[in-house]
């Protein structure tokens, strides 16, 4: 990851340092140390935030590994303020000491922390930060998402991710600063939510000043008093009435319009934090049997979106890498993403609101119901939706996916009570966005009901999917082998989304190191290629029941050589015969295999 690329890009100061680079490492499986101050032996650089199982890291072993510690030194000086030390992700229990004294620790692989280190610092300008990272790779009661337990990759699961695999980085900030910000758009009275939350010394007379701009254009200039540490507002725009002029302040994935943001924090009549953010217009929500963006319906058509790299595994290569992901996704026709049992980063989701790309957000799943997995499960998708609730680009929230870690669904009330109360919370941390309990099937409380169907043969499911055979779908037909809704939950006329198909196996040419490639259905050139997945998106494309579509997948992941993409982002097809099949559109004549 770029170290010039700022990892919270909703909440920027102007003084932080990136700590990614070559830090000391050591792996730790039987738990011989303890302590910085321990005779730890490095066997490794490490180059952070690339797993040790990546090939980018430098070491590269995708074995077994309980335990591991890094630490390296960074140069600082105290000033008058504080210092804080962030973790984008650690995977999966992370313990943090600054010149031997602990000042952190966190359990979740795909959620963000920080410390206040200002204390252990001292008046030195040399120190040195460690962190012992616990996660054991066979512990199917942790979310995990894709990562294998098996020593090697098999069917739809991928190699492991141990350790730092975001942006670390250090912050400084006042005595009293602005700790967090959210914004939420209010789309029926054309006004943003503001919520600033202040911390640190918290005194009396603190205000903070919010100036909201779209380009030159000053939409607003406001002045609220902090009470508690907090401040909560209502901004109205002045509404422009008529589409055509709201459209140029609303955001979608046509016209993505952010508007930027300024924030003052204020003691008395002196300034004392200044923070750049940015927010957007926009609302999402059901009405009916349609998904509605912006007050219209809208129709999905999303890609499902691993966020793997051959080299990087769940790390990204660079921002531009990022960045390319999501222009990708656009070129090919599609709207939005889905990303699949993976909490992304937040420099992806920064491109997704800058360039205009749906996301659908998805827990990753743990793989045995216990107590304990529940609870991790819990915590870490309550610190998720805290962290990505203001980016536009997030439009559902997924909780569970395919009943997995939770397979008892249509037997044990326990199961059933898991995704139900998953559901509510979710709907009680974010009540702007729909949300989806368990993806697939076998759904009880969920705002959309999405579908998986790998049924290769176009014909058959544009009969399954038909209107007249619409009842018979949920009373009888079981995409999948698996029942869409559980008894008690009968359709109650939400949405319809195909959201996994496809998944049509071609690989040109095989991926170093993959063994027994993988996919749902096989092509063999590129013309059966482009014929079968043209033809599927023909069908779902023109199906009255869908409100929208998620096609399998964005690119090949190791084994699953399903992917419109190479695994190096390189395309199958020309990108315009994509996109044409995609939006069902007569292609580029120039298009190679254009029909």
């Amino acid at each position: 990851m770029s170290d010039t690329a700022y990892p919270r890009p909703q909440l920027v100061r102007e003084h932080w340092q990136s700590l990614n680079g070559q830090w000391k490492f050591t792996f730790d499986n039987d738990r011989k140390y303890e302590h910085p101050s321990d005779p730890i032996q490095w066997t490794h650089d490490i180059k952070v935030p690339f797993p040790p199982e990546s090939q980018a890291s430098g070491v590269g072993d995708r074995g077994f590994h309980r335990g591991c510690w890094y630490q390296r030194e960074f140069d600082i000086t105290p000033d008058d303020g504080r210092v804080l030390l962030h973790f984008g992700a650690v995977d999966y229990q992370a313990t943090v000491w600054v010149n031997g004294h602990r000042v952190t620790e966190h359990e979740g692989g795909h959620s963000s922390f920080y410390a206040d280190i200002t204390n252990a610092l001292g008046e030195q300008s040399r120190h040195v930060v460690t962190v012992h990272v616990q996660d054991d790779p066979q512990d199917l009661s942790k979310p995990r998402g894709k990562q294998d337990w098996q020593l090697e990759p098999h069917s739809i699961w991928y190699p492991r991710t141990t350790g730092i695999w975001q942006a670390v980085w250090l912050e400084k900030v006042p005595h009293t600063y602005i700790r967090k910000l959210r914004w939420t758009p209010h789309f029926e009275g054309f006004e943003i939510g503001c919520e600033t939350f202040v911390t640190g010394e918290v005194e009396e007379d603190l205000s903070v000043e919010v100036k909201i701009s779209h380009g030159s254009k000053m939409l607003a200039d406001d002045h609220y008093k902090i009470i508690g540490g907090e401040a909560h507002r209502k901004i109205a725009l002045s509404d422009p009435g008529i589409d055509d002029s709201r459209n140029e302040l609303l955001w979608s994935p046509e016209h993505p319009t952010l508007l930027d943001v300024d924030i003052t924090l204020w003691h008395k009549d002196k300034v004392i934090d200044k923070v750049k953010s940015y927010t957007a217009l926009r609302s999402v929500n059901i009405n009916r049997d349609r998904f509605m963006l912006n007050g219209r319906p809208y129709h999905l058509r999303l890609v499902l979106d691993q966020g793997y790299w051959p080299d990087t595994l769940l790390s990204a290569p660079s921002d531009d890498a990022l960045r390319r992901d999501v222009e990708l996704a656009k070129a090919m026709g599609f709207n939005g993403v889905r990303k699949h049992q993976k909490i992304e980063d937040p420099r992806y989701l920064y491109w997704a609101d800058r360039l205009g790309l749906l996301v659908w957000e998805e827990m990753p799943s743990s793989y045995r119901f216990t107590p304990q997995a529940i609870q991790r499960m819990v915590k870490e998708w309550s610190e998720v939706i805290d962290r990505d609730y203001s980016h536009p680009c997030i439009i559902v929230w997924v909780a569970f996916n395919e009943s997995w870690g939770v397979p008892n669904l249509t037997s044990m009330q326990a199961h059933r009570n898991a995704v139900e109360a998953l559901y509510h919370l979710t709907r009680t941390l974010d009540s702007t966005r729909p949300v989806i309990g368990n993806d697939g099937w076998e759904a009880s409380a969920t705002d959309l009901l999405g579908i998986h169907d790998y049924d290769g043969d176009p014909e058959r499911l544009a009969a399954r999917y038909s209107s007249a055979a619409s009842q018979e779908l949920f009373d009888r037909r079981r995409p999948g082998g698996r029942i869409l809704t559980l008894d008690g939950y009968p359709h109650r006329g939400q949405p319809i989304i195909l959201t996994e198909f496809g998944g049509i196996t071609y690989a040109k040419e095989p991926e170093p190191g993959v063994k027994n490639v993988w996919g749902y259905s096989m092509a063999d050139s590129d013309q059966e290629f482009f014929n079968s997945y043209r033809r599927l998106l023909e069908v779902v494309n023109e199906t009255p029941m869908f409100s929208g579509f998620c096609y399998t997948q964005f690119a090949d992941t190791f084994q699953e050589a399903n992917g419109l993409l190479r695994a190096d982002r390189s395309p199958k097809l020309p990108l315009a015969d994509i996109y044409a099949a995609t939006r069902n559109v007569k292609p580029n004549a120039k298009a190679q295999y254009g029909v």
